[in-house]
């Protein structure tokens, strides 16, 4: 019988991993200063927000919905006009604080759609949630006195007295602002998954019919953590409020709600931070490869397809699985695998993605003419030329990259073996 208190030790990787993650949000503005960058970075801190948002309904409770940009959508909208009330003075309410009124407004709204919605489960949840989605999105372009038509409502955030000599004007004010909002937001939706309630989601999620056995119930866990979710996607909408400082229709259509899952799919929706990964994915497509090619919802879903077929766990699993591998020291016998692995999916691309731009060219720019160049090389979308040239690169990259995946599978395969032998054998000590 113990006689004294006994503190828990120190999680120094816990701690060593928050701190990094602080540093990076304050030193990003210092290592990329280009205005481009602090837009990108600002648009970060936001989806990485509203992807884990999304998660704690997918991930942490097993609720596939289609309709999560509602809640973030409508926290922008919400948001826009406590800004606009701010500037004309009858809302007293500092700049900084207005993405509370978005997190106000999301789990006010999930309050009220998350009572019908979470009373079910599984597909018929997914449905629901899409034709809420639906209805939200038509009523944005039947009332335009509070969703503003189709040219949305703007406001002005450089408003109200500046407070230490901050007035939001600036891009990089406004980042950190968004930093800070994105640590403290990332850091409780963390806490979360520790909490009595963030279990017991997890298990409604794997097994409910368990969970309502011990006497729990289900609908009202789904419809707590709906309600938590919908709070953050509110302060992820009034982020994005205030740093575009307008709002539109498009920010509640099904797109948004699509991107949302695809992108915390594709990070890892069964690691805390594969949706922070997918945040990161989801503006690096959407702001950077959208300017180098009009075929990026092309590549984007191809990316997604692949992932379902060769990693359904995400860029997440497959990290926890390197890492679980370099544990037993076994990561080195892999790096000539996954360098021809590399090499021959960068053949295939190159030869995938030339075939695309031909495609495009041919639909899109006829008045140019049949030449382009990628990749610094010319092609003609007309000639036969390229055409085989294209393909014949595209058979080969595909051809390797078969030969080498196997080979490498045959290696996995021996390295798992050899790591639940050397488990056991250490049970067995």
């Amino acid at each position: 019988m113990k006689t004294h208190y006994q503190f828990a030790p120190l999680n120094i990787g816990r701690w060593l991993t928050w701190g990094l993650f602080a540093l990076l949000l304050v030193m990003a503005p210092m290592l990329f200063g280009s205005g481009l960058a602090m837009t990108v970075l600002s648009q970060m801190g936001i989806a990485i927000i509203a992807c884990l948002s999304y998660n704690m309904l997918l991930g942490q409770g097993g609720m596939l919905s289609f309709g999560h940009a509602v809640y973030t959508g409508l926290g922008s909208f919400l948001a826009i006009h406590a800004l606009n009330s701010v500037t004309d003075g009858s809302l007293p309410l500092p700049v900084s604080l207005v993405p509370l009124v978005g997190g106000l407004a999301g789990a006010g709204f999930a309050v009220l759609f998350g009572y019908v919605t979470t009373r079910k489960s599984g597909t018929t949840f997914a449905m629901i949630t899409l034709g809420l989605g639906e209805l939200v999105f038509a009523l944005s372009l039947m009332i335009p006195e509070f969703f503003g038509g189709e040219g949305g409502v703007s406001g002005n955030r450089v408003t109200g007295p500046a407070r230490l000599g901050i007035t939001f004007g600036p891009q990089v004010q406004v980042y950190y602002l968004i930093a800070a909002y994105t640590f403290v937001a990332v850091g409780a939706m963390f806490a979360f998954t520790r909490t009595p309630l963030g279990r017991m989601l997890n298990a409604v999620r794997d097994n409910p019919e368990r969970v309502e056995f011990v006497g729990y119930d289900t609908q009202k866990v789904r419809y707590i953590a709906f309600i938590i979710a919908g709070f953050f996607a509110g302060i992820s909408g009034g982020l994005a409020a205030l740093n575009f400082e307008i709002v539109t229709a498009e920010v509640v259509g099904a797109a948004r709600s699509g991107a949302y899952l695809l992108f915390t799919f594709l990070g890892g929706a069964t690691f805390f931070f594969g949706p922070i990964i997918g945040g990161i994915l989801m503006v690096l497509a959407f702001v950077l490869l959208s300017e180098f090619t009009k075929a990026w919802l092309l590549y984007l879903g191809l990316i997604f397809l692949f992932m379902v077929m060769y990693a359904p766990g995400g860029i997440a699993s497959l990290i926890m699985m390197n890492l679980r591998v370099a544990a037993f020291g076994k990561l080195r016998q892999l790096w000539v695998s996954y360098l021809a692995l590399a090499i021959t999916a960068l053949i295939l691309m190159v030869g995938a993605a030339a075939m695309i731009e031909m495609v495009y060219h041919l639909q899109l720019n006829t008045a140019l003419g049949s030449e382009l160049r990628f990749l610094g090389i010319p092609l003609d979308s007309k000639g036969l030329n390229s055409w085989f040239g294209a393909a014949f690169v595209t058979l080969t990259g595909l051809g390797l990259f078969e030969v080498t995946r196997r080979q490498f599978l045959r290696e996995w395969g021996e390295i798992q073996e050899y790591i639940e032998k050397e488990i056991k054998r250490r049970e067995a000590l």
